[in-house]
């Protein structure tokens, strides 16, 4: 026997139904997952980054902490605010779309029975079933925007992101990140204050990378490679330019 869910459910009159599921599925629509990821390396590779560079121009101590700190609330502000903008931006025209959606059902049945017929029709059914399928989803008024949603927009209209939570979980994975790169100036500088940053930088960004190997199912070596790369990229590129602008200072 297949590995699966069984799952309770309501229907519209209270009566209980069961809806039996494969496998569950992680949720890569709302937003969140994906701001956490992203702001977790963003805040380690910019970060590292920017301490590298400082350091290289100007190894003191309470230089490279200010930049550090200024960096991180900088980086984990501006990720944040824009996850927000730019998911509650997709969450406004989906929702604009569904008001546009739910108004058609409403003024024009016959021409959005005929419209999910088609699709159906596309699918392989023949023109009666098709038929009798899209007039019983017009049956339910809610049904119909859900149907029509998921078949003409790709969305689920119960849920249209979340940008507050994108946004939150934006700022405090890049604050995470941006602060490990950052701590071993807390308690020292010079060469060894450089050296523990790159290596708890490369160390976090690897790990990263597992994880998010993990979460796609992806080649762990491959993902945690690519992160490493680009971070040593990065830092490489800052380290350089600072040590150049260190000797014209």
């Amino acid at each position: 026997m297949p590995d699966g869910v069984l799952e309770h459910a309501h229907d519209h009159d209270g009566d209980h139904s069961h809806r039996y599921m494969v496998h569950r599925h992680r949720d890569v629509t709302g937003g969140t997952a994906r701001a956490t990821v992203f702001g977790v390396s963003d805040g380690l590779v910019s970060n590292v980054a920017l301490i590298l560079g400082v350091a290289a121009a100007e190894p003191d101590q309470s230089s490279v902490i200010i930049a550090g700190v200024a960096g991180l609330l900088a980086g984990a502000t501006s990720m944040a605010a824009g996850e927000y903008v730019s998911m509650k931006a997709q969450s406004e025209l989906v929702e604009r779309e569904l008001a546009i959606e739910r108004r058609s059902l409403r003024r024009q049945p016959d021409a959005e029975i005929e419209e999910l017929a088609a699709v159906y029709r596309e699918r392989g059914l023949d023109d009666e079933q098709a038929h009798e399928m899209a007039t019983a989803v017009m049956d339910d008024p809610e049904v119909a925007l859900e149907v029509h949603a998921r078949e003409e927009l790709g969305v689920d209209p119960s849920d249209t992101g979340h940008p507050v939570a994108a946004a939150a979980s934006s700022f405090v994975a890049f604050a995470l990140g941006a602060l490990i790169p950052l701590l071993p100036w807390f308690f020292g500088s010079g060469t060894a204050a450089i050296v523990a940053s790159s290596v708890l930088g490369l160390i976090a960004t690897a790990t990263v990378g597992i994880v998010l190997a993990r979460f796609t199912e992806r080649s762990i070596v491959r993902t945690a490679l690519r992160q490493v790369t680009w971070a040593v990229v990065a830092c490489s590129a800052t380290f350089a330019i600072g040590t150049w602008l260190g000797t014209l200072t």
